[in-house]
């Protein structure tokens, strides 16, 4: 089974709750996990699950070059690149990787074969272990734009063998879509702000979109109003778990270390979660 963690916006919780969860899960007999940090802009779950990396991997993506000797500059490469990675001019053509897609449409059109595509580096991937949790996580090179493909590799790491706990980037737009396409289940973590409730709302009409059962934690649960819980009750959706603000958590999070590490008692509501979301999974 595949449990995708997401929230709309930055800085609900989100990784709190997936590395808690796969820790919740790890500590049970004969479970196997495996934590995929498709955060690649900003990966931050190994400082919390303190993996051993053992193996890394390059991950490129393909960019056209031009040789200008063959090239007679006619701009047809220009018109079919949807997103304006390359400009041509009277002499000279220019390529900003940054923007390409890899979609190789340009060196198909290109009536003087003067278009070949090369390899370009955008990240890495590492692989790693702590107990009976497999670790992988992307790291998006710096001035990268690109972490869909990024993502795109670190999932095709998952063993269907073991309960796959994916850490999504925040937000709703194409990296979120990337991370939690192909899920069993998503949890959409929040928190009871107005920006909490917009961005929750959004992600809510992503999953909807692209037909993946969901439900919410709501993150320092007994700040800020009741909005949040009540939009949650208007549109039938499911409280999953409810966690309050502690200073002993955020003292804790700010030092490196999960909730279920701080207070153990947690340890037994993530497990329960687990077991509750496996009942929603056809």
């Amino acid at each position: 089974m595949t449990i995708s963690v997401a929230s709309g916006k930055g800085g609900t919780g989100k990784t709190t709750v997936a590395t808690s969860l796969a820790l919740s899960i790890g500590s049970v007999k004969d479970n196997k996990v495996q934590f995929l940090d498709c955060d690649v802009e900003e990966p931050n779950a190994h400082i919390f699950l303190k993996p051993l990396i053992k193996k890394y991997k390059s991950i490129g993506v393909l960019i056209p070059k031009i040789d200008e000797s063959k090239c007679n500059f006619c701009g047809k490469c220009a018109e079919i690149c949807a997103y304006n990675a390359i400009a041509v001019f009277k002499s000279k053509v220019l390529v900003f990787s940054t923007l390409c897609h890899s979609c190789g449409g340009c060196a198909l059109l290109c009536p003087k074969k003067a278009i070949t595509e090369i390899n370009k580096e955008i990240g890495i991937i590492e692989i790693g272990s702590l107990n009976n949790i497999q670790f992988i996580h992307g790291i998006l090179n710096i001035e990268e734009t690109m972490s869909p493909p990024l993502i795109r590799a670190v999932k095709k790491c998952i063993d269907f063998t073991r309960t796959v706990i994916i850490d999504a980037p925040p937000g709703t737009s194409c990296p979120v879509i990337e991370a939690v396409k192909g899920s069993d289940f998503c949890i959409l973590v929040t928190e009871p702000t107005p920006f909490g409730l917009n961005d929750l709302v959004l992600a809510v009409e992503v999953l909807k979109k692209i037909d993946i059962p969901f439900g919410v934690v709501v993150n320092r649960a007994d700040t800020g109003s009741n909005e949040v819980e009540d939009y949650c009750s208007k549109e039938g959706i499911e409280v999953l778990m409810k966690i309050p603000f502690d200073r002993k958590i955020a003292e804790a999070y700010s030092k490196g270390i999960t909730i279920v590490e701080i207070i153990p008692q947690y340890r037994e509501r993530f497990v329960q979660l687990f077991e509750f979301i496996k009942t929603k999974v056809v």
